[in-house]
């Protein structure tokens, strides 16, 4: 395979770190605070991703591969095995759940709506679709949750509506930053697969649709139409997975986790872009 320049290299970090800084500035980190946490990911990534046989790598190779002193490996190693484990993919539970609200033949009408539920009680009951889809999130956060991101709402009688069959955090808010995190890992992790194959891989599917000639009056008739188009390809594509769920009990060797990530691009023309 032929070698990418050092220049291509460091443009597309460029344009890679660009936006996360951007992002983490508004979240007051500083430049310092990010530049020790990068040394510790390269250590973590370096250590993970580059062993023999299965392994974890060496020090010595880790310190190679990364420019990094062995003593700090050693002492980044040491920090990583006594830091506390990151949270899951907190959305995973609400989405989940909402899903199963708008599809599980127990939680819809005969025109396939969602049904309007008690808070508690036997099934159908949102405390029953909790201990259905819910994971071991208590009933009453995920109401809260949800209730506060707009997915859904009480009514005048205290029943709660289904609004949305999807869950979006809500803005500057740290599960909305971690929904962020988790689609750019995502995206990051299918195109690393993508850029640099091995024989065992295989390609993810990945694409864009985008024109830069499109006049800035059409902007909102573009949101209306993503809106509607893409979110229905989601729920087409949420119906799948859902009727190909392993059964209860299935161990973690049996399971992996696939799906889409779907995003709008909007920004306006500038030369940075091309750096």
């Amino acid at each position: 395979m032929e070698s990418i320049s050092e220049s291509v290299i460091r443009s597309a970090c460029r344009r890679l770190l660009r936006p996360i800084a951007a992002m983490i500035l508004k979240c007051g980190m500083t430049w310092k605070e990010f530049s020790d946490l990068s040394k510790s990911v390269f250590v973590e990534s370096a250590s993970r991703d580059y062993g023999i046989r299965g392994r974890p790598t060496n020090v010595s190779r880790v310190s190679l591969l990364t420019g990094i002193s062995r003593k700090e490996v050693k002492r980044q190693r040491d920090l990583l095995k006594a830091e506390a484990p990151i949270g899951g993919r907190k959305t995973t539970d609400a989405t989940r759940l909402l899903s199963g609200w708008h599809q599980d033949p127990d939680y819809i009408d005969a025109s396939h709506k969602p049904l309007i539920l008690q808070e508690k009680g036997l099934v159908p009951s949102f405390e029953a679709l909790c201990s259905r889809y819910g994971g071991d999130v208590p009933a009453s956060t995920l109401c809260k949750e949800l209730i506060k991101t707009g997915s859904i709402e009480r009514m005048a009688d205290g029943q709660l509506r289904a609004v949305r069959s999807y869950y979006q955090p809500a803005v500057h808010d740290d599960e909305n930053l971690r929904w962020a995190m988790s689609l750019i890992e995502d995206l990051t992790e299918t195109m690393n697969n993508n850029v640099f194959p091995d024989g065992s891989c295989v390609p993810r599917f990945g694409g864009s649709a985008e024109n830069d000639r499109i006049p800035a009056s059409a902007v909102p008739q573009f949101h209306e139409f993503l809106d509607q188009r893409g979110q229905a390809l989601l729920e087409e594509i949420d119906d799948w997975l859902t009727k190909h769920v392993v059964a209860d009990g299935a161990q973690p060797a049996d399971r992996v986790r696939i799906g889409v990530g779907l995003f709008a691009i909007e920004d306006e023309l500038t030369m940075e872009r091309n750096k």
